[in-house]
């Protein structure tokens, strides 16, 4: 049997038996409670909570005590850790018809089953193509360390296709339960309130920016500018950004280098007007990464109406009479399963949800023909409107190798600001990387970003089979003005690299060869030919009204051609976010989980 670890908290409340509601689990507070019902640890929200968290609980891969000094109250930690044994304390009967299906537990996919399974007489069964890990001490170190990305065991090896111009790249998805929230950099920017408003303008009035910042509100517990009203402090998923003593040397230049060039400090990067230089705000606390599984599943694994299952990838859908009745899986051993539900909600991404819409049978009748799939219903939008944020990565080798350490935080600072001209705000971003992500290459990098894209790729599937990965089209900058806010920024990124403190500490650009670069026409075939993907795919299954012949689901979700689906993922976004798509697309499963949980009725439960 396994060690119980015993946490105790003590916490000053308002009244005695005053019940305390976060994330979904409901604690019944008193003045000291002993928690030893997790096999891990549990960390209990209070409002008021004053005593200091004692850190020396915490294994190694946890939060280490210098990363919380500046923490006052176990208050402030909520939502970072509640990994708990469920499998030990929950008997969950083998249910194989369920209310709701929720296919993918990523940054939508959690926070949707979360908010869904808040209603306890709806049944949720929430899949996962890869492994879940329900214990913190199960989950591998590459996971929980936030500093870097992790996309080496939990990878669904997608590249960007190749074109006679340009090279294979890699586009990292996460496969694990938490999704791309799990592996990714940790970067929380919501992106500005016109993203938000440019949606409703494609037939979405529910998405606009005063409709979405509540719901970005609830999700964050912001431990620097919480008070603000355009902030939460109570949310699930911890932000916080890195103060100036504990930004890397090269991080410490990259923003004394935006001063010297004229650009304004802005030291809160979600702040609706702010523009300019500052530190990125993060999700992770430390060096621990708060993904969607650690901030939304851990503290409603005991639910009793909710099921999670991993390593079991959906196939296709089950439609009878043209609505969704279920899905089919393989499971591990390989064997097939037919589960059923009332309703059905896609949440596996830009990627694989149009795969499985087209393995059902929806989406564009040529795809189909050649896929080999009989048509359930034709939708010309599906795997189409592929959005993502094209970059450049400028590899400089430092003064010093000893600048360039891969155990410190690959990102911390940002620069976002407008191309000249630009009608629209906030459409290139320059990001100091403290390494370049390969062993015994002490480079670091400078990346060029254009964050708002008027092109788009396509997704295009060769056949049915449910492991064989697209071809994904992207098509950066094959529109010129794309091309050319691209080059604007490209030039501004340089300058990084020539000038102030950063210039200072940069010996030699190593890539791309400047000798090569004469004048603007270079930069544009440069782009054209080595721009590479932001990891931010979006849009292949957007959402609009009705007669948008491209709209696969109306704003609430709901396939416009099969009853019984939902698509809630970065699939539906109209346009690309100028900002990381991770909070937008735990923005969107908060959204229409919410809408399920209030307003069953829309969806027919």
């Amino acid at each position: 049997m396994q060690k119980q670890r015993t946490v105790i908290v003590s916490m000053d409340v308002h009244k005695s038996g005053r019940q305390y509601k976060s994330s979904g689990i409901d604690f019944l507070s008193s003045r000291t409670r002993n928690v030893t019902d997790f096999g891990y640890m549990a960390i209990i929200h209070s409002d008021v909570a004053s005593e200091t968290f004692s850190t020396s609980s915490i294994d190694n891969g946890g939060v280490a005590n210098n990363d919380v000094s500046h923490l006052r109250s176990l208050d402030q930690l909520m939502g970072i850790l509640s990994f708990v044994r469920a499998t030990s304390v929950k008997a969950m009967a083998s249910v194989r018809n369920f209310e709701i299906i929720v296919v993918g537990a990523g940054a939508s996919g959690a926070p949707l089953a979360a908010r869904a399974s808040e209603n306890p007489n709806s049944s949720v069964l929430l899949l996962e193509a890869g492994p879940d890990y329900s214990d913190l001490t199960d989950t591998p170190a590459d996971l929980r360390n936030g500093h870097h990305n992790s996309v080496v065991d939990h990878d669904w090896r997608l590249n960007y296709s190749p074109t006679e111009q340009r090279p294979n790249q890699p586009l990292p998805r996460g496969r694990v339960t938490g999704g791309s929230s799990a592996v990714n950099t940790c970067i929380f920017l919501r992106g500005v309130p016109e993203d938000y408003d440019g949606w409703v303008d494609h037939g979405n009035s529910e998405w606009k920016w005063e409709n979405v910042l509540p719901t970005f509100c609830r999700i964050e517990r912001d431990l620097d500018f919480g008070h603000e009203t355009f902030h939460g402090d109570a949310g699930p998923i911890t932000v916080r950004r890195y103060p100036y003593d504990e930004l890397t040397e090269l991080h410490q230049a990259f923003l004394a280098t935006a001063d010297e060039l004229g650009y304004p400090e802005c030291p809160d990067q979600n702040d609706p007007d702010g523009w300019g230089a500052g530190p990125q705000p993060m999700n992770k606390l430390g060096q621990l990464r708060v993904s969607t599984a650690s901030a939304y599943l851990a503290p409603i694994r005991l639910r009793p109406n909710l099921e999670i299952r991993g390593n079991c990838h959906t196939n296709k859908l089950i439609i009878e009479r043209g609505k969704a009745v279920g899905v089919e899986v393989i499971l591990a051993d390989g064997s097939t399963e037919e589960i059923r539900s009332k309703l059905v909600v896609l949440c596996a991404g830009a990627i694989h949800t149009p795969g499985i819409l087209l393995r059902s049978g929806i989406g564009p009748s040529q795809d189909l023909a050649r896929m080999g799939v009989d048509v359930s219903a034709e939708m010309s939008g599906v795997g189409k409107n592929l959005s993502d944020h094209p970059g450049l990565f400028i590899l400089c080798r430092p003064t010093h190798p000893e600048l360039v350490n891969s155990d410190q935080p690959i990102i911390q600072t940002i620069l976002r600001y407008t191309s000249p001209d630009n009608k629209d705000r906030m459409d290139l971003q320059i990001e100091q990387l403290t390494f370049t992500g390969r062993e015994n290459v002490p480079y670091f990098g400078v990346a060029a970003v254009l964050e708002q894209v008027d092109g788009a790729g396509e997704l295009l599937f060769p056949n049915a089979d449910p492991f064989v990965s697209p071809t994904i089209k992207s098509r950066f900058c094959e529109v010129d003005r794309d091309a050319e806010r691209l080059a604007d920024c490209f030039l501004d990124a340089l300058r990084f690299t020539e000038t102030g403190p950063l210039g200072a500490l940069t010996d030699e650009v190593m890539f791309p060869d400047l000798d090569r670069v004469n004048d603007r026409g270079d930069i544009i075939d440069l782009l054209r030919r080595f721009s590479a993907s932001g990891y931010h795919p979006c849009g292949t299954a957007r959402m609009g009204p009705s007669d948008d012949p491209d709209a696969v689901v109306d704003q609430y979700g709901r396939c416009h051609s099969i009853d019984g689906l939902v698509v809630a993922d970065a699939s539906i976004f109209p346009t690309v976010p100028r900002a990381n798509t991770n909070p937008s697309s735990i923005m969107v499963g908060e959204t229409i989980g919410e809408w399920l949980r209030t307003e069953p009725s829309r969806y027919n439960l």
